[in-house]
């Protein structure tokens, strides 16, 4: 059996005879501490900036498997292409310095220097000590680390090395201001939110209201575990989208499976789970709304300018932070109340202003962390900087879509008339979550019915639609008309089958073998919508030829759709 990645000590780059087969001769060996996928991903995001181009500094990765959060640190520096060792050949090397993003590492007796990242914004918050039954100051190296004054930490304003001072005098002297480049990058990405959003599958026209998590039972989802998918049944699917930006730790801690698994009626509602690293900073810059807890991804998007709905808020922060602040200025969610209101009153009331004054309290000079980060990284190692250029923060990639298509809905459809204009508007919400809201129902002008497309698994789903859609747009009207004849003939209980076809609108085939052509005048439509038209006719007693509609969908979207009866399905 092949050894486990990491488990082995290295013999190159560093070791005894490193030097027989190395490429690179570098003059400096710094030595990245991995402890968790948190505070490994921390520093993996702003390393490679730091050393762009320099051949004098050789890496490698230190594997500390002590934490309770250790898993997934050894398949991320193995997707990353890094080089591991054992924690315990740490000790039989000769490193220049020690950087690490977890402040709660054993390092080995010796004298080179140890510069700790935050893995989070500061010191915000209590966390439970592995080396106690107590809580300990999150951020904070152990004492015997400071006595021997190695250790240096980073800080991201003047505030925390206060605080840190009145709780942790030994930590005098041994801060450097650097700033926070993860709030860098946030801030400098802006301009590419719209790419954001679009590689997200977020229209224009729709919100993206994105959950965020931290870990532990005070946190969002440990107190309010059934919120996602409530929001969801909630807010209409084709006005707004969801996220969810989970913690590593909570991964680490119960895995994808499990987190799949709980989370199962909001992916096939359209949840956008956000990978366990990198990709919840572009998902957090396209967000429009932003409902949070304690954790530091809360108070990076309202620094940055998200309007912020608190759902949760852990007593494990600390009086007197960024964190509390925030907490104090910010609206809390109501989780019984009625989430959509919720969710539009905080966007109509939102200011940009409104948390200036936290990310003044928590971010010192925007904008320049990285520039610092490299200073102070080359003052330990004793090295000239590599360029008079300064390092800028990057703009964030565009990520990948981590969402599954929506294959039911429970639909609403509202018939107005005015002056002779005939209106209908079509509200949707995933019908894999509506068990977390009311029941739909039809009133005398307003109709409820579920629609399926021909990729929904749930075959109860599908024998209770009264609508189905095809997905795809077949490519012939020929090919579409099979499509609904076999599909109305396999599901004796459907009203109406509808398929769009490719460059030409949307066949919708009736029980009573009628065919009615629906075709939007502007943009190409998702068939769900047009049947919805055609349904909501049908159910009011409206002609279904030569109609002229207004779709309504939501607040803001309104297209023009007519109806015309082309020749019936031959009757089977």
């Amino acid at each position: 059996m092949a050894a486990v990645f990491g488990s082995q000590p290295l013999h190159v780059p560093v070791g005894r005879d490193a030097h027989r087969w190395n490429t690179f001769h570098g003059e400096r060996t710094l030595v990245v501490a991995a402890r968790t996928v948190t505070s490994t991903v921390r520093v993996l995001e702003s390393l490679p900036a730091l050393l762009h181009g320099d051949s004098r500094v050789r890496v490698v990765f230190a594997y500390d498997p002590t934490s309770a959060f250790n898993a997934g640190v050894v398949d991320l520096l193995h997707d990353a292409g890094c080089r591991v060792m054992p924690w315990k050949q740490l000790g039989h090397i000769a490193p220049d310095l020690i950087l690490s993003a977890s402040e709660n590492i054993d390092v080995p007796e010796g004298d080179c220097p140890v510069l700790v990242l935050p893995h989070g914004v500061g010191f915000q918050k209590l966390v439970p000590d592995s080396r106690s039954s107590r809580d300990r100051l999150s951020g904070v190296v152990p004492d015997p680390l400071l006595e021997t004054g190695r250790a240096w930490l980073a800080v991201s304003h003047p505030a925390q090395e206060e605080q840190l001072l009145a709780t942790h005098p030994k930590a005098a002297g041994r801060t450097l201001l650097v700033g926070d480049p993860c709030f860098d990058e946030l801030v400098g990405s802006q301009p590419r939110k719209k790419a954001y959003r679009e590689a997200l599958g977020v229209a224009e026209h729709q919100r993206l209201v994105m959950v965020s998590s931290t870990w532990g039972s005070t946190s969002l989802l440990g107190s309010l575990p059934d919120l996602i998918p409530r929001l969801l049944a909630q807010l209409p699917y084709d006005e707004y989208r969801v996220g969810a930006i989970i913690h590593p730790n909570v991964w680490s801690a119960h895995g994808a499976w499990q987190i799949h698994t709980l989370q199962a009626a909001a992916l096939e509602a359209g949840l956008l789970l956000m990978p366990a690293v990198h990709a919840w900073r572009p998902a957090l810059v396209a967000a429009d709304v932003l409902l949070g807890d304690h954790g530091s991804v809360t108070l990076y998007g309202a620094s940055a300018g998200t309007p912020l709905l608190l759902a949760a808020f852990g007593g494990d922060a600390v009086p007197g932070t960024a964190a509390h602040k925030m907490a104090s200025a910010a609206p809390r969610l109501d989780p019984r109340a009625d989430l959509l209101q919720q969710v539009e009153d905080v966007v109509r009331e939102h200011t940009p202003q409104r948390y200036a004054a936290v990310a003044k309290q928590a971010f010192a000079e925007p904008g320049h962390a990285l520039a610092r980060l490299r200073t102070a990284l080359y003052h330990l190692l004793k090295l000239p900087e590599p360029s008079a250029v300064p390092p800028s923060p990057l703009m964030l990639p565009v990520p990948d879509p981590p969402a599954s298509p929506v294959t039911s809905w429970q639909v609403t459809a509202s018939v107005t008339e005015d002056g002779g204009e005939l209106a209908i508007t079509v509200c949707r919400f995933p019908a894999a979550v509506s068990v977390y809201d009311a029941a739909h129902a039809d009133s005398p002008a307003s109709f409820a019915y579920l629609a399926c497309t021909d990729e929904e698994r749930d075959h109860r789903l599908t024998q209770s639609a009264s609508v189905l859609v095809q997905r795809h747009s077949a490519p012939t009207s020929v090919g579409a008309l099979r499509w609904i004849q076999d599909r109305l003939a396999q599901l004796p209980g459907s009203l109406l089958a509808a398929s769009a076809v490719r460059g030409s609108g949307c066949l919708v085939g009736l029980r009573d073998g009628r065919v009615v052509e629906a075709t939007a005048t502007g943009p190409a439509m998702d068939p769900g919508l047009l049947a919805a038209a055609v349904y909501a006719c049908l159910r009011a007693g409206h002609p279904l030829d030569d109609t002229r509609v207004l779709l309504r969908i939501g607040e803001t979207r309104e297209e023009d759709v007519v109806l015309r009866l082309r020749p019936a399905l031959p009757v089977r």
